[in-house]
């Protein structure tokens, strides 16, 4: 049955479990993330898609089905399938994607590495997943591309499919011209994403980044702009801005250009965090910390989330408050982002060098300043650290949004806590209310870290107030909202996504 609606992102949207010899397909064990969160649209029309890729030997006889219909709590959708080899995975994915997009996306020139780069390959995957797309599309319908590793699906879904209303979203920062043009396939991806109806983004500064990378390879005249919302406007971060852009116009076409931060399932994580389960669990997690002051870190092994770089802030700390010493213990979560790339496994060893380090300067028989964690915590654990945690310590160097730090604030249903929250990660335009960092100045984190320890409950509870308000008002919910609305067609003259007001 053809689809009004086809999702376009690289993961299936379940988990796929052998049960005496069988397949089964089963939800995601956290009901919070960007797969839920995209699941959440199919609720809202008559029939709909996903597309995503499948590893298998032969790709011709992949021994799975590659159409596959679905029916679980977010109702009956289909899935295709697209047979990718494991060298077809490694090379668009693992290498082109990981290895040339994602250090230019965030801003590290220096990690760039374009030599085993084959972008034919890159090629031959994107317009395998525009074909499977144009196949389970109806006339007329909306396909919904995600993320950068899919930059050439748009202009090849426009060939195959001119009907076809097709938007697409960066779950990534946008950079730049000057950092954008290192590529040297710019202009490919730019002309592709100017065949999308909907060029979405978290936050005006991405998008105007889009524009001035457009600006440099195609004349597009002038880009009308609009006064950004105060709400999106954070006095200490870096990357607020004061009017966005909201469409560029081409010779074929009017793209939107859609800024709509991503959230997170503030009713899903505020029921969890009031259950009698992640109560008992915060009070068993409490008891084992004792009197100790309690500072958590989540991210993933990645350069761009610094942390090495607060590692040796919280040594400084130690350092520079003796104090301190066996009354403040670090949690820090840092789960491999690809357990399949060696690129990341230096930065593993440097964080259990200097977590080694610190434990052996300033522990003791009984007592451990840092605990490092690199295993996936499980969601409902997660959320009864957050309420555990003093302070919620998040400053990556480069950060897309950052969902972790929206999390926190959702479940401190106690009022209570601080974060601190790098003034580069999207969230903080949002987040003004956090304590706002530079990761790139040891002044900056050291201070801000003091700040965070020697804040006073009434000054803790009315930053957290805010920032608990600011999470609920853009949460999943408002996310899809908007999101529908840039791909409903009647409402392609607007691309505002409802962050922004007329000039």
């Amino acid at each position: 049955m053809s689809s009004d609606l086809v999702i376009v992102y690289h993961r299936q949207p379940y988990e796929e479990v052998e049960v005496n010899g069988k397949t089964e397909f089963r939800e995601n064990k956290s009901p919070n993330g960007i797969v839920p969160t995209l699941k959440s649209f199919f609720g809202k029309v008559e029939n709909a898609a996903w597309v995503a890729w499948k590893e298998a030997e032969d790709t011709s006889n992949p021994g799975f089905e590659r159409v596959v219909e679905i029916e679980d709590s977010f109702g009956k959708y289909t899935v295709s399938r697209l047979p990718l080899t494991k060298e077809q995975v490694r090379s668009f994915y693992h290498i082109t994607s990981k290895e040339a997009f994602w250090p230019i996306l965030h801003g590290f020139k220096e990690k760039y590495n374009y030599d085993p780069v084959d972008w034919p390959t890159f090629k031959e995957v994107n317009w395998a997943f525009a074909e499977a797309a144009a196949a389970e599309a109806a006339h007329g319908a909306s396909v919904w591309v995600h993320d950068y590793n899919l930059w050439l699906v748009p202009g090849y879904l426009r060939q195959l499919r001119p009907d076809l209303r097709i938007s697409f979203y960066h779950h990534t920062p946008f950079p730049n011209a000057d950092m954008f043009n290192v590529l040297p396939w710019r202009g490919e991806i730019i002309d592709s994403l100017l065949s999308a109806d909907v060029v979405g983004f978290h936050i005006p500064r991405y998008a105007s980044n889009f524009v001035g990378c457009v600006r440099s390879l195609r004349d597009v005249g002038n880009v009308p702009r609009v006064k950004v919302t105060e709400d999106l406007i954070a006095e200490g971060s870096a990357l607020s801005d004061r009017t966005v852009p909201t469409e560029i116009h081409t010779e074929d076409r009017v793209v939107q250009l859609g800024v709509t931060p991503v959230g997170v399932d503030v009713g899903y994580i505020s029921q969890l965090a009031e259950s009698e389960e992640t109560k008992a669990l915060a009070k068993r997690f409490r008891a084992e910390v004792g009197e100790s002051t309690m500072i958590l870190s989540v991210g993933r092994t990645d350069y761009t989330k610094g942390g090495a770089d607060q590692l040796l802030a919280f040594e400084r700390l130690l350092e520079r408050r003796p104090e301190l010493r066996g009354t403040v213990r670090l949690l820090h979560v840092s789960v491999s982002a690809n357990r399949n790339m060696t690129v990341y496994e230096p930065i593993q060893r440097e964080l259990e060098e200097i977590a080694g380090r610190i434990n052996g300067r300033f522990g003791s028989f009984t007592f451990q300043p840092i605990a490092l964690i690199s295993r996936a915590i499980p969601f409902n654990e997660l959320v009864a650290w957050y309420q555990v945690a003093d302070v919620a310590w998040i400053t990556p160097l480069a950060d897309g949004m950052n969902l972790v730090c929206k999390e926190y604030a959702s479940a401190r249903s106690d009022g209570d806590g601080v974060l601190v929250l790098s003034e580069f990660a999207g969230a903080a335009v949002e987040l003004g209310a956090a304590v706002l960092t530079n990761p790139f100045s040891t002044r900056a984190m050291d201070f801000a870290i003091d700040l965070a320890l020697d804040m006073p409950e009434n000054e803790r509870r009315a930053r957290m107030e805010l920032l608990r308000a600011a999470v609920a008002k853009r949460d999943t919910h408002h996310w899809a909202k908007d999101q529908l609305a840039m791909l409903s067609p009647k409402n392609f003259g607007d691309g505002t996504g409802g962050t922004v007001e007329a000039a």
